[in-house]
């Protein structure tokens, strides 16, 4: 397993999504994918699985501390009275006493960043989370959430082959956080690119392989794919034992790098 770092933590740079994620399903997926090796669960207020994650960690039988589990706030509890009640109900629901992770998960331009942020930074030093950081944030945004001096380990976005994140992940480097990455294979898009299926057949890999293991090979990144059955969740966690070498890299890098996938009316920033 590969780590990314923040502070003096190890965190698993490979993660397990749990968008769109319900009911027993979710807990049985889970649990499921914590015994086959995961150790870093992504989670958030909308996908209203909270407590289904929880569940699963429970029943996985491993220690909760062992776990690193995130989680996010939407846009309408970002007031300071509903980051800390939004953050106390996520904790009931999950079973925990504490969040290892709590992300803005949309810039808002209703709530100031300073006091969104200093909310959070309260419950940090309650000891109800561990770290804080951000989702969906452009470089623009992020300046303003580091202005106001709140710890940032992290900004969770769309990132994939098809999709160059360059500059922010330059920028996120410079201020000593990591990039998590979701939505790792562009919906499914990437799976059927050319370049990488011949990639994934000159390693022995899936297609889906090849677009994490180019991920988790870059420094200072993390990634979160959702795997809907035991067999992808095995799969994704198998990407370790080869790595791209510059040819694929040169390769890859010729891709076209504007499939932006996600795009929320109403949220998303005017990205750089």
């Amino acid at each position: 397993m590969k780590y990314v770092h923040a502070n003096s933590e190890k965190i698993p740079a490979l993660g397990f999504g749990t968008y769109r994620l319900r009911g027993q399903f979710c807990v049985e997926s889970v649990k499921d994918a914590i015994l086959a090796g995961y150790r870093h669960i992504d989670t958030a207020e909308i996908y209203g699985n909270e407590a289904e994650t929880g569940q699963g960690v429970k029943l996985s039988g491993i220690s909760r501390d062992d776990i690193f589990i995130t989680t996010k706030l939407w846009p309408n509890s970002l007031t300071p009275n509903a980051v800390r009640r939004t953050t106390e109900r996520s904790l009931e629901s999950i079973g925990s006493d504490y969040l290892d992770l709590l992300l803005i998960h949309w810039p808002s331009s209703e709530v100031p960043l300073e006091d969104t942020l200093g909310a959070m930074n309260l419950l940090k030093e309650e000891g109800k989370v561990r770290h804080l950081g951000v989702s969906n944030f452009n470089i623009s945004w992020l300046e303003k959430a580091l202005g106001t001096n709140v710890p940032l380990i992290t900004n969770q976005v769309e990132y994939h082959v098809m999709l160059s994140q360059d500059k922010l992940l330059n920028y996120l480097r410079s201020q000593n956080m990591f990039l998590t990455a979701y939505s790792p294979l562009a919906v499914g898009r990437v799976i059927s690119n050319d370049i990488i299926q011949e990639t994934g057949r000159k390693h022995g890999k899936t297609p889906a392989q090849i677009a994490l293991r180019w991920l988790i090979q870059q420094d200072d990144v993390a990634v979160v794919p959702k795997a809907s059955s035991d067999k992808k969740r095995h799969e994704n966690l198998n990407i370790f034992d080869f790595e791209l070498d510059s040819e694929d890299l040169q390769r890859i890098a010729r891709l076209e790098k504007d499939r932006r996938i996600i795009d929320m009316p109403g949220l998303s920033p005017d990205w750089d």
